[in-house]
């Protein structure tokens, strides 16, 4: 399977856990749910779908792809610093808890998984010119 098969897969996937991530932090409380959360949100995701979908295959789709991938990666990092998701934190135990800590190693894995085929597609998309 091509490497750019394969990203748009990983990166259409890291879009819909950020965004199930995103319905969990507001959910949560972790985030206030007004309007600069939803244009916030709905802008990163459209931007990363544009260059995931339209862009594929170019420079800026790669740029735009490896941005995306390096912010969520970014984000478990960010959940699991000081009392992290674990059961001093309350949220292991909590209702949808699981889901919650699932959401955020798939974003994880995803993430480090796209990192590496956009910057392999940048630096071919690099080389070739």
């Amino acid at each position: 399977m091509k490497h750019s098969v394969i990203l748009t897969i990983t990166s259409l996937l890291s879009i819909l856990f950020f965004t199930f991530h995103l319905t969990d932090d507001i959910v949560r409380g972790f985030e206030k749910g007004g309007l600069s959360n939803l244009i916030g949100g709905v802008l990163i995701s459209v931007g990363w779908l544009y260059g995931t979908l339209v862009l594929a295959e170019r420079r800026s789709g790669y740029v735009i792809m490896l941005l995306g991938s390096l912010l969520s990666l970014a984000v478990p990092v960010i959940h699991m610093k000081g009392t992290g998701v674990g059961v001093a934190s309350g949220i292991a135990n909590s209702s949808g808890g699981f889901f919650f800590v699932w959401t955020l190693i798939a974003l994880g894995v995803t993430g480090l998984f796209s990192v590496i085929l956009s910057a392999h597609g940048l630096s071919r998309a690099t080389y070739n010119r």
